[in-house]
């Protein structure tokens, strides 16, 4: 029962992140050009409705099959994955761009993603197969349950941690190069290079490493899993508003300027 409390708390905290940011997006909805990366935000930012009938029907359809239950954890956890890897290319879509679209960088972080990838779906559909799980029988009480190895959960665990670790140091990086180059506050650097969305991205992924070493034995892992899913969701879908949004005033800017001064060229102002 508490599991259900906590997976509500996580529902209702993205409901809210996403009535306060509605207008926003609404703008960069009806706004932006249709590309590739847009396609990636909606499919990002709105997989968590399917989670959620997922994770209802787990939870509350009675269920007797064993086997039918494991089925529908299998295609949880798989679209959990499938979730948090969308999430995280925005992060590494950003450090691309903040290396000027540099080729090995891009080669690096294709190969790591790939490998990290296809190893958490190995870890994940590993820990399902070895998990204990049970459909209850007891009236009253519908849905399936698992247990998790906690083992397992702390090498998938890891495997993120290090990727955004990767993420993290290629970032700083660039923004020591850029701090020593136009000597400016450090922290406006920072800010500039989105460190903060990267730190906090970061900051549970580490919990979730210390989490399992701490508690080999609790029943909450998955809980822990599904909220660093939702909190990396929100933070990439964030950070991509926000360059957007920063991206479209910095356009009306120029444009004002270019309105505002009638001397200047056509020629001379930026597109």
């Amino acid at each position: 029962m508490s599991h259900q409390y906590l997976y509500m708390s996580i529902t209702a905290f993205w409901i809210y992140e996403y009535a306060c940011s509605f207008h926003e997006e609404w703008e960069f909805l009806r706004r932006s050009r249709w590309t590739k990366v847009k396609v990636l935000y909606i499919i990002t930012r709105y997989l968590p409705f399917f989670l959620i009938a997922m994770y209802l029907c787990l939870n509350l359809t009675p269920s007797e099959n064993t086997n039918k239950c494991r089925i529908l954890i299998n295609i949880y956890s798989f679209v959990s994955q499938i979730s948090l890897t969308f999430s995280e290319s925005f992060f590494a879509l950003r450090t691309y761009a903040l290396w000027n679209n540099n080729r090995i960088v891009l080669l690096g972080l294709l190969s790591t993603a790939f490998v990290m990838v296809v190893t958490s779906v190995g870890i994940r559909f590993t820990i399902i197969a070895t998990s204990n799980i049970t459909a209850s029988t007891i009236p009253g009480i519908q849905g399936c349950s698992w247990s998790p190895s906690s083992v397992l959960y702390l090498m998938l665990f890891i495997f993120l941690f290090v990727f955004q670790l990767g993420l993290v140091f290629l970032t700083l990086i660039h923004v020591i190069q850029s701090w020593r180059s136009s000597k400016g506050h450090l922290y406006i650097v920072l800010v500039k290079h989105n460190i903060f969305y990267y730190a906090c991205g970061l900051l549970f992924s580490a919990i979730n490493v210390i989490m399992p070493v701490l508690f080999p034995n609790s029943a909450y892992y998955i809980v822990l899993e599904d909220l660093q899913v939702c909190i990396l969701r929100i933070l990439a879908t964030r950070m991509h508003l926000h360059l957007w949004h920063l991206d479209q005033h910095m356009h009306s800017s120029d444009a004002l300027i270019c309105i505002s001064t009638p001397d200047m060229s056509p020629a001379d102002c930026p597109v």
